[in-house]
């Protein structure tokens, strides 16, 4: 996909799941509608509805964490599903790839009809079989993807895997499967590039690939020849600027790269500019503004900034987080750890040297004072 796609560099998400998730499907800020970790408000529109109404046929595989199992489902707009955590728990470590508690049509499947079968494949055959049924209308999915979170255990492509106890997944995961995982999400990106490739719709379907968190801290990985540890649950600029791969082989030359900024809330009007429809102006505030035309190649209306406001859990009393961004510089506000602390991002990912009011430039005093400005904005 890199390599025959468009690379986003600049791309935004939260430090943690389940806050990205909400951003990414509804097209607001947190401060607008996150309510609690795991949780889609059921007056919230998302992404799913926004097509669905379009007369696309919709569908979710993967892991849902949002709570109200088949009513939610449907009721954001996907009408066929298969699903991991449907409900508030159980534990998502538990039983999340072999043997796998998935959820469909209202129900949990049998045991015997999981038991020694992989999640991801799983997923994978749903996926398959509604592109299969739906060749003759406009079709939206989205796969996500148990991989790579803990624990690690084997895939199917590890030796261990015929034998291995899923009761035990918590007590015997070890590290060393963490690059198999790896290796076999992007097995499963291959094989759906392959299915609509085989279904004659690849050069008329968008492929976009990305993560709601960086990885785990305590896997180090290596990046631009350097080894980095995951910043999972961090504010940073490490921690925060996320991978994201778009493909679609008749309009997005190979091999294209772009530091276009982009923020979570922009796919609610990405996608309706994808669809050739209107975005919609019945959902309430939306954040976003729309990367199509630069994923196509044409310059478009660019942000200037991203915004975060990171509170993973309001029911706490951690302060929350909130912070404005460019390529460049990042702003925290006055509440939480930020402490109104400003860094040159560019030369300082993991924000480690903020700047002093003595020591910033002209320009630099400017861009605060502007920064400052959007943060106070950004209130409910």
């Amino acid at each position: 996909m890199a390599a025959n796609g468009i690379q986003f560099s600049q791309c935004y998400n939260h430090p943690d799941g389940s806050p990205s998730r909400l951003a990414i499907l509804t097209g607001k800020y947190n401060f607008r509608n996150y309510v609690k970790w795991g949780y889609l408000p059921p007056d919230a529109k998302t992404i799913g509805n926004l097509l669905q109404d379009a007369g696309y046929a919709t569908c979710w595989v993967g892991k849902w964490q949002l709570s109200g199992g088949d009513k939610r489902i449907l009721g954001a707009g996907f009408n066929k599903y298969l699903v991991f955590l449907p409900l508030t728990g159980p534990s998502q470590r538990e039983h999340r790839y072999k043997d796998p508690k998935l959820y469909k049509n209202g129900a949990y499947l049998p045991d015997s009809v999981t038991q020694g079968q992989y999640s991801e494949d799983m997923f994978f055959n749903y996926l398959s079989n509604f592109i299969d049924d739906n060749k003759t209308k406009p079709i939206f999915a989205i796969y996500a993807s148990l991989l790579v979170g803990f624990p690690f255990v084997p895939t199917p492509d590890d030796p261990e895997f015929a034998t291995w106890d899923s009761e035990n997944d918590l007590t015997q995961q070890n590290k060393k499967y963490y690059p198999g995982m790896v290796t076999y999400l992007d097995k499963i990106v291959g094989k759906v590039i392959k299915k609509l490739q085989t279904n004659g719709i690849a050069n008329n379907t968008i492929i976009m690939f990305t993560s709601a968190t960086q990885s785990y801290q305590g896997i180090t990985s290596i990046w631009n020849g350097q080894s980095v540890e995951g910043t999972k649950t961090t504010t940073s600029k490490a921690g925060t600027n996320i991978p994201f791969i778009a493909y679609w082989p008749s309009s997005i030359a190979p091999g294209t790269k772009s530091a276009t900024i982009i923020d979570f809330t922009d796919f609610m009007p990405s996608l309706a500019d994808m669809a050739g429809i209107p975005t919609p102006t019945t959902y309430g505030i939306l954040d976003g503004t729309s990367f199509y035309d630069n994923m196509i190649g044409i310059t478009g209306k660019n942000r200037n900034w991203v915004f975060c406001h990171w509170d993973n859990n309001p029911l706490d009393d951690v302060p929350v987080e909130r912070f404005i961004n460019n390529r460049i510089y990042k702003l925290y506000d006055t509440v939480g750890e930020g402490n109104g602390k400003f860094y040159k991002i560019k030369d300082d990912f993991y924000e480690t040297n903020p700047i002093p009011d003595r020591l910033l430039t002209p320009s630099e005093k400017q861009i605060k004072i502007h920064f400052r400005s959007i943060l106070d904005t950004m209130h409910k």
